[in-house]
């Protein structure tokens, strides 16, 4: 959530940073009804007044002009009341699908607009036509798309033999190299209350995107969603700062807008498997936070010998929460194309602010809210995309790098 008095202070500024984002969000509707909202408040208090006023009055007596004036306002009253009630709900709930101002570095316009970094490696060569995963899974069998079909509906995924032991490798590498930069491993609940996808910034703008369970509760779409959580409504001390945390969870995402033929396989599923990295910190720190993320994840693509590329996202391709994003692709061969593996983002006070997580430099000192930051380290099924296309041999084969296949043969 935005902060609003920057909006009340400097509307031309903060409005231009939204529209920046979101060209199709209403910030002149959000003015007013931020507007009517406060004059509407500013009345309601008067009339109040008036009416204790005038009840006041009852020790000398109250007249029949006084009664009837009492009875007046208190209708005024009730009506403003209500007006106000379903103003203030409307303004809220607009300001809650309002995005997060941009990092002044973030460059205009789309996905067009991006911009590579760094490249890393190269592309790799064949001496044959390379196959897409798909393909190689007809003779790798690292899993099933039609038994989980069968079981689930499509863009599912059923992980079995090799297919089953590369990603619990990958995990334990991931989990082993995040630690080594100084996050803590969690695991969070896979169920979060609606309350919590407000706080994360996945409601109301991202309705329909996540499965709805009972009781209030929702599968996660992301680990991010339940580390947000973590210390809703609480004051940290400077000195618990940074807290950082790595969660292996799945996710669950209904992808509601449909796939396209490129997004078949592994690609895009509705349940992945996710290692998140997750940063609460000082505003001060939180840009130096984002370096060291990216860097955590890129030491896991070289470690297995990727190619690939960080790109600085341009404002309309960032995610609704963040100042400031950096997706890291890895190159897919036998797709032709960069995939995102990592997006890494700065959501400074954003996600702070709709959950109130504060923390106070000294005791005596008023509380601020802290700056949150997130990063897929990694998304393992688009990962094993690239090492089943990147490893593939002539014959149809995969032969996996040393420090994954060493940590396959020493799973059990």
């Amino acid at each position: 959530m935005i902060d609003l008095n920057l909006l009340r202070q400097d509307t031309q500024k903060i409005k231009e940073l939204i529209l920046k984002k979101d060209p199709e969000f209403d910030v002149d509707k959000l003015i007013n009804l931020d507007k009517q909202t406060r004059e509407s408040l500013i009345e309601l208090e008067n009339l109040r007044k008036k009416k204790n006023d005038l009840a006041s009055q009852g020790s000398k007596g109250i007249t029949e002009e006084v009664r009837k004036e009492s009875i007046e306002i208190g209708k005024k009253i009730k009506n403003l009341e209500e007006s106000y009630q379903k103003t203030q709900e409307e303004f809220k709930r607009l300001l809650l699908s309002c995005p997060n101002l941009l990092d002044a570095s973030v460059q205009p316009g789309n996905k067009e607009s991006n911009k590579p970094v760094k490249i890393i490696g190269s592309k790799p060569e064949f001496k044959f036509n390379p196959k897409n995963h798909v393909e190689l899974n007809e003779k790798a069998d690292w899993f099933d798309l039609q038994a989980a079909a069968n079981m689930s509906g499509s863009h599912f995924v059923f992980y079995k033999t090799m297919g089953a032991k590369v990603i619990y490798a990958l995990t334990q590498l991931m989990l082993k190299n995040n630690v080594k930069y100084g996050f803590t491993p969690v695991i969070p609940p896979y169920l979060i209350k609606e309350e919590g996808l407000y706080n994360a910034g996945n409601l109301p703008k991202f309705e329909g995107d996540f499965y709805k369970a009972q009781d209030d509760l929702c599968l996660i779409p992301t680990a991010e969603v339940s580390l947000t959580n973590l210390y809703t409504n609480t004051i940290l001390s400077a000195d618990q700062l940074p807290l950082r945390y790595t969660a292996w969870t799945s996710c669950f995402r209904r992808e509601a807008g449909g796939y396209g033929a490129s997004d078949r396989g592994l690609i895009r599923i509705h349940q992945f498997e996710k290692v998140e990295n997750y940063v609460i910190c000082e505003p001060e720190n939180s840009f130096e936070e984002l370096e060291k993320m990216i860097a955590c994840a890129q030491e896991i693509l070289n470690m297995l010998g990727l190619h690939y590329r960080v790109s600085l996202l341009a404002a309309q391709d960032c995610s609704f929460a963040s100042a400031k994003t950096f997706d890291i692709e890895a190159w897919l061969p036998g797709q032709g194309q960069y995939y995102e593996v990592s997006s890494c983002s700065n959501c400074t006070d954003f996600q702070a602010r709709r959950a109130q997580i504060r923390y106070k430099k000294t005791i005596d000192s008023k509380p601020a809210l802290v700056h949150t930051l997130n990063a897929s380290s990694l998304a393992l099924p688009r990962l094993m995309v690239a090492l089943m296309e990147t490893y593939q041999q002539e014959d149809g084969s995969i032969k996996l790098p040393k420090i994954l296949q060493d940590k396959i043969d020493n799973l059990w």
